[in-house]
């Protein structure tokens, strides 16, 4: 929908895939928002729907005096970071909201995620979870009337209340990895969100997507608080994704989150970043000269930063780890240099007896990277 308007201040990027049903009533509440006139823009991001969804936003576009975007791309399997950067790119305002196609928003939602909004801050949120008979009798009439809001169950409530609280004691006692981030809730500032080239879209099927977003935030600097004294959603009940695992450590994207060396400024983003695009330092001065420079021949990042993402120590040879950069690679060039200590205490080692494989370096590094 075209509409005259100042540049918004707010983009709530809405992920959705074949709810239908869920994206109609999500989209309700997102009409009736207040208190945000002139000041918002929706990007529904789609992750390769089939069904009506398209024409649903369509119609939608149609009916508010607000911009509506849309995104969407072939499904392959679940790839909800794919979907938030997508987002990101397709709408223009300062201060990105996510959220998910089966929430309803209250009528305040993004005001108070304006108001609330603070430099160098990412709030968390959360949701109340209706179970399956709640969720089928909210209807868009009920939507409209407002009626959803004292819908909540007094347990669900006390939990949120609880995490509030406890949001507050992390931030007191400033604790390193506390709060979570719930991403049908999450607002961040544009700029923090490209500091650290958004969503790593190497998460695919359910989970972990978020937990390494807040790592990589935490990492670059952004504290994160709650909005839970604010405001909440409402999460309308639905199956489960199939790639939902029976326990957390069971999921297929575990290892991937807590392998050693993670970048703050994921590869496969928001940008695509190509090997050549790292800043990557090489320690030392190797006992085979001649693999440095065949690394450096145009396949690698050659950028030699103040603060390389990377340091690369070639064993043996000479050299320490400077402790600056994000991952620490040793390439052992024999088996008693693999064995070293030096070896065991890098994130990465890449054992290449011929010295310079460099096929089998550039995939370990695309693996942690």
């Amino acid at each position: 929908m075209l509409c005259l308007m100042s540049e918004p201040e707010i983009a709530l990027l809405l992920s959705t895939y074949q709810r239908p049903a869920h994206l109609r009533r999500a989209l309700a509440s997102i009409a009736l928002q207040a208190g945000v006139a002139g000041r918002m823009e929706l990007i529904v991001t789609d992750d390769g729907s089939t069904d009506e969804t398209a024409a649903i936003v369509q119609e939608f576009a149609r009916t508010v005096p607000f911009p509506v975007g849309f995104t969407t791309h072939p499904h392959k399997s679940f790839q909800l970071s794919r979907c938030r950067n997508e987002g990101a790119r397709a709408s223009r305002a300062p201060y990105l909201l996510f959220m998910d196609g089966d929430c309803i928003l209250p009528p305040d939602h993004a005001r108070i995620h304006l108001e609330h909004r603070k430099p160098g801050v990412v709030m968390a949120g959360d949701c109340v979870r209706l179970d399956q008979e709640t969720s089928a009798r909210i209807s868009i009439d009920t939507i409209q009337r407002g009626e959803f809001q004292n819908i909540a169950s007094s347990r669900e409530l006390r939990r949120l209340q609880r995490q509030a609280r406890a949001s507050w004691f992390y931030r007191l006692l400033r604790h390193p990895t506390k709060p979570k981030l719930i991403g049908n809730n999450v607002g961040i500032w544009r700029a923090d969100f490209e500091r650290i080239n958004g969503y790593d879209e190497n998460f695919q099927g359910w989970g972990c997507e978020d937990d390494d977003l807040r790592f990589r935030l935490r990492h670059s600097g952004v504290h994160v608080e709650s909005i839970l004294p604010w405001t909440h959603t409402f999460h309308l009940w639905h199956p489960n994704d199939s790639s939902l695992p029976a326990l957390w450590k069971q999921g297929a994207n575990v290892n991937y989150l807590l392998r050693k060396g993670r970048l703050t400024r994921c590869r496969n983003g928001l940008e695509k970043r190509p090997l050549a695009d790292l800043a990557i330092r090489v320690i030392g001065q190797p006992n085979e000269p001649h693999a440095v420079a065949r690394l450096f021949r145009g396949r690698f990042g050659s950028r030699r930063a103040v603060e390389p993402e990377v340091e690369i120590l070639f064993l043996p040879g000479e050299g320490r780890f400077s402790g600056q950069a994000e991952c620490n690679v040793v390439v052992a060039l024999d088996d008693h240099a693999a064995r070293s200590s030096l070896a065991r205490r890098a994130h990465l080692t890449i054992t290449s007896p011929a010295a310079d494989s460099l096929d089998q370096i550039e995939q370990a590094l695309a693996a942690v990277a």
